[in-house]
């Protein structure tokens, strides 16, 4: 007979380990749809209620405190709650597409994505990112307090390379990341920023987004008889590659790319598996003029793109000036296709 130690009993039982894990996982999603289907029957009931003109506040307020006196074993129900069940109802009502994945989320994160997300755009970005990637609560909060879906819409300065090769780029790189955990000062070596970003590896994964794996800092390639070091290298898994970022803590100057363009011909010739796509480089730096960026970039022949880091959240109403700019640009261009 086998001992508990044996191989033998070790695979059986992380195998039944693993069913009791995945039985847990179909009971709290179960849970969870039951009780978000709740609250938005709730929230129907008591819209059609005040819009027929029969309630009021203090009718909302008496149906609380019934529900408290008569079921004080059931939690949640509070005046206050009750009315975001009635906004939650209202919001999602009329967008089939909204109702569904609200109910891939618990509670929590739909009360912060309906009551601080201001479009129907914005909701739906924050409502996918959270159930895809498994947010906390307190990782959505971070990522709306981020501007994730903003910063997004400005997207990342790529080489015709990458878009050609990674078509899917635009949707996994930013323009900007924001590196607000990592405490740095103001004034700060490449090393410090090196060492701060592998220390808080989690969070940084987080703002890259989680197709991201980490591979390794310092990451040596060998040319000829010379060893040469990444600053930081991760794959991802959605494009299949080879992901390499370089970092300066200065502003972006052309000659940066000779570099970095070297290294990526190391990784497609010496670490790239034959399966996987080209390696892709980010030139990660503290400052960049965007026009630089552009003609640097143009001509380019290597898959890279320039993406800028900053250490304190952005300012809303900046990165917005940003976006309209960016719009009223892309406006003459859009009207002469009509």
């Amino acid at each position: 007979m086998n001992s508990p130690g044996t191989p033998t009993n070790q695979q059986t039982f992380d195998e039944l380990l693993r069913h009791i894990r995945q039985a847990r996982q179909a009971v709290f999603a179960h849970v969870n749809t039951a009780l978000i289907d709740l609250y938005w029957w709730m929230g129907q009931a008591i819209s059609e209620k005040v819009r027929g003109e029969a309630w009021g506040k203090g009718v909302v307020a008496e149906l609380a405190n019934y529900i408290a006196r008569n079921a004080p074993e059931v939690k949640g129900f509070s005046d206050k709650n009750l009315w975001r069940m009635k906004q939650f109802y209202e919001m999602y009502q009329d967008d089939s597409t909204l109702a569904a994945l609200v109910r891939e989320l618990p509670w929590t994160h739909n009360t912060i994505i309906f009551s601080r997300c201001k479009s129907s755009e914005e909701r739906e970005y924050y409502l996918r990112k959270a159930s895809a990637e498994r947010w906390s609560k307190r990782d959505l909060e971070r990522q709306i307090n981020a501007l994730q879906f903003e910063r997004g819409i400005l997207g990342a300065k790529l080489s015709p390379v990458v878009r050609e090769v990674h078509p899917a780029a635009d949707q996994v790189f930013k323009d900007s990341y924001v590196l607000e955990f990592l405490g740095l000062p103001e004034a700060h070596r490449e090393a410090d920023l090196q060492q701060a970003l592998i220390r808080h590896m989690k969070a940084f994964i987080l703002e890259l987004g989680s197709d991201f794996l980490f591979m390794g800092e310092e990451y040596r390639v060998q040319v000829g008889s010379q060893d040469f070091y990444l600053d930081l290298l991760f794959y991802h898994r959605g494009l299949a590659a080879l992901v390499a970022f370089e970092l300066k803590i200065g502003r972006f100057m052309p000659e940066h790319l000779g570099q970095l363009n070297f290294y990526l011909e190391a990784l497609d010739r010496d670490v790239k598996k034959p399966h996987e796509n080209p390696s892709i480089g980010v030139l990660l730096c503290r400052d960049k003029d965007q026009e630089v960026v552009e003609y640097a970039l143009s001509r380019n022949l290597s898959p890279t793109l320039i993406a800028q880091y900053q250490l304190q959240l952005p300012d809303k109403k900046l990165l917005q000036a940003r976006l309209h700019e960016l719009m009223s640009r892309e406006l003459p261009a859009n009207d002469n296709n009509l």
